[in-house]
């Protein structure tokens, strides 16, 4: 595996860790701020509205960029985002750096995934991608309890300049590994699809209205939706319906970190040879962990279990969910991994936000967890019918050649 590939793993780590951490510093951020923690709050939504835009956005405004720059200037923006993050006492300043930070790192997400396709052999595209989403996980385990380490000793703005100079560190690593080509691989070529063109937007474009791949990005929002679901709220489920004390929510958080981590990594060795085999399990297997979580939410030795499976299958799809859309849309790869960097998010807003609406409603906590179920039942459809389609075309007949029409006739 190419160093360049690790390098942009620790780059997603870096504004990962800033996506996550958030959470546990609204509190500190919500007085010094003078405004309530509800208030605080939004800042988290504003990031999900930076990451859900951003991606499509800069993936054609940096089309014709050679990857390297993109991915440089993507970094910079985000830790200069930081800074003025770090430095300002306006909460309304602070809610557009937060913006700007996602906006940049969605597009960051999109280049990247594009270029890891291009640095490795078709056959290892799984493993690439589960490194480079890895470097999120990563960040739900170490990222997470960091930032709010930092934050908590010495104060949220604090742990705004860790995540400044740890970008600052993975530009460093991408501008000594990335090659400079406008589509460049580890070997100095051009990128794989690309033919050694420049990219049109006109002809990504066009490689976009498969509807088969418009099926994939539905099972990319389902599968999030899904996870998000019961995820979000795991920590008020723990206290109010488990019955843990506050002091364990940071270790079975980082249980099911673990979890996600080792879901990541098998799913990202099974991706390339079973795509579909790979998505099956996974979503299936989220269906039932969530399932079982919302009938022995109340029992913690049955619940913490299931929440360390409930990350290892809702992870193990994330390399095939990824790499799916590059063999749809081969002559659209940063286009197509960029929508699919949104299709993620309209999975991280959608599976909360009809779990708050559960929870609002008087149902429990545990109601989440049937929500995940029901929305993974969904996904696992569109998986399903995705399979059926690639069989019709693995079996269907190859085109007569012209000859042989006209000898027919």
């Amino acid at each position: 595996m190419p160093l360049a590939v690790y390098i942009l793993g620790l780059s997603i780590f870096a504004q990962g860790t800033s996506e996550l951490m958030l959470a546990g510093l609204l509190p500190e951020m919500a007085a010094d701020l003078g405004v309530s923690v509800p208030q605080a709050g939004l800042l988290i939504s504003a990031f999900a509205m930076g990451m859900l835009v951003g991606a499509p956005v800069l993936a054609a405004v940096t089309l014709r960029w050679p990857r390297r720059t993109a991915l440089l200037a993507f970094l910079v923006v985000f830790a200069l985002s930081h800074v003025v993050g770090a430095l300002t006492s306006s909460y309304g300043m602070l809610f557009a750096t937060r913006v700007v930070g996602a906006f940049v790192y969605a597009g960051f997400w999109a280049v990247a995934a594009s270029t890891v396709i291009g640095l490795v052999p078709a056959n290892s595209r799984g493993k690439a991608m589960s490194v480079l989403a890895g470097g999120l996980t990563v960040a739900t385990i170490i990222g997470l309890s960091a930032g709010t380490v930092i934050g908590q000793h010495l104060g949220w703005r604090a742990a705004f300049w860790a995540v400044a100079a740890l970008s600052a560190l993975a530009g460093a690593g991408i501008l000594a590994t990335i090659p400079s080509g406008r589509q460049a691989t580890a070997t100095g070529t051009e990128g794989a699809g690309t033919g050694g063109a420049v990219p049109r937007l006109a002809d990504e474009l066009r490689s976009m209205t498969s509807p088969r791949l418009w099926l994939s990005y539905s099972t990319t929002a389902l599968t999030t939706g899904a996870l998000l679901a019961s995820f979000s709220y795991l920590s008020a489920m723990l206290v109010d319906t488990t019955g843990l004390d506050s002091a364990w929510v940071p270790a079975v958080l980082a249980l099911y970190g673990v979890g996600c981590l080792i879901g990541i990594t098998i799913g990202g060795r099974t991706a390339d040879a079973r795509p579909f085999l790979s998505l099956s399990i996974g979503v299936a297997g989220l269906v039932l962990s969530s399932a079982a979580l919302a009938l022995t939410a109340s029992v913690p030795l049955l619940a913490i279990p299931l929440i360390f499976l409930l990350g290892a299958f809702g992870f193990a799809t994330n390399p095939a969910l990824n790499t799916r859309v590059f063999t749809l849309a081969k002559n659209a790869p940063t286009l197509a991994a960029a929508v699919n960097v949104s299709a993620f998010n309209v999975g991280i807003t959608v599976g909360p936000w009809l779990g708050g609406l559960s929870i609002g409603a008087g149902l429990g906590y545990p109601s989440v967890a049937w929500i995940g179920a029901a929305i993974g039942v969904v996904s696992l459809v569109t998986v399903a019918l995705a399979g059926r389609l690639h069989r019709a075309d693995a079996t269907a007949p190859e085109p007569a050649a012209a000859g042989e029409v006209r000898s027919a006739v």
